[in-house]
């Protein structure tokens, strides 16, 4: 009696769980971004956000929480409630900081669920234009020259920016200095400038400055060209011979959240 009062309790809970999916979204859902406006993961957000907004019927509004390589938006998802009303949209660095801080304020297997994968986009590595360094060779020789002098810009410490220019450094043998700012917008302005020698751009960052020709781009990140940058040669073309990485973005929740919603938010992402 005991197994089947237990059986009948579970179908209770997984058809409120149904029933529950079938009615949501009954209001407004919101995204939270852990990164600043104009990042890559902000530009992947909002494309989903009008994409599930029209699918839903329903207004999602995209929040930036930016901070601390992205705790501070995790844990906004995480301080609100578990019925899939709130969401995160974030880059790889979600995956890095388990690795990168000794301490998060949160189980990233345990209090976070998975609801899908956006997409992904190689990085650009930019540089000024008539700047300091015309080649990336031109920047390795310096970097040899004057080792741990010459600045890079990322989004932040720990940020996939970040990884991806350490990832630059170690494959090329140089050792350079890091300048984190707030976010890609200001990365990308000060490299403009000249004030760093080099950035690695998520492509969706930085496609607007490529074609209006502000920035010199040494090389996408990836093993093959992109298609919709195909004059820009990879990295590895450029002597990089082992570099290949790309750049993903992926959407979250909080952990506890119906499966039955997480599942149809699922479905809609990937529609």
């Amino acid at each position: 009696m005991k197994t089947i009062a237990r059986f009948s309790a579970a179908a209770i809970l997984c058809a409120a769980g149904a029933a529950l999916a079938q009615d949501y979204p009954s209001k407004p859902i919101r995204v939270i971004v852990p990164l600043t406006p104009g990042s890559g993961a902000d530009i992947a957000g909002r494309i989903v956000a009008k994409h599930l907004g029209d699918a839903l019927k329903q207004p999602v509004l995209v929040e930036n929480r930016p901070g601390a390589g992205g705790i501070i938006g995790t844990q906004a998802m995480l301080n609100a409630d578990a019925d899939g009303y709130t969401l995160m949209v974030q880059s790889a660095s979600h995956a890095a900081n388990p690795a990168i801080y000794k301490s998060l304020p949160y189980d990233p297997l345990k209090d976070i669920v998975d609801v899908a994968l956006i997409g992904n986009t190689p990085y650009v590595m930019i540089a000024a234009k008539g700047g300091a360094y015309p080649t990336l060779k031109s920047l390795i020789d310096a970097a040899r020259a004057k080792p741990g002098e010459i600045p890079f810009a990322s989004a932040g410490v720990g940020t996939s920016t970040h990884m991806a220019a350490e990832y630059v450094a170690q494959v090329a043998g140089i050792k350079m200095l890091h300048i984190p700012y707030k976010g890609s917008p200001e990365a990308i302005q000060d490299t403009i400038a000249g004030r760093t020698s080099f950035y690695m751009a998520p492509l969706d960052a930085s496609i607007g400055h490529l074609k209006e020709g502000k920035i010199t781009p040494f090389g996408v990140s990836t093993a093959q060209r992109s298609p919709v940058v195909p004059d820009i040669p990879t990295l590895a073309e450029q002597g990089l011979t082992s570099y290949n990485l790309s750049l993903w973005f992926g959407m979250w929740t909080r952990g506890g959240t119906p499966p039955a919603t997480v599942q149809k938010l699922n479905a809609q992402v990937n529609a």
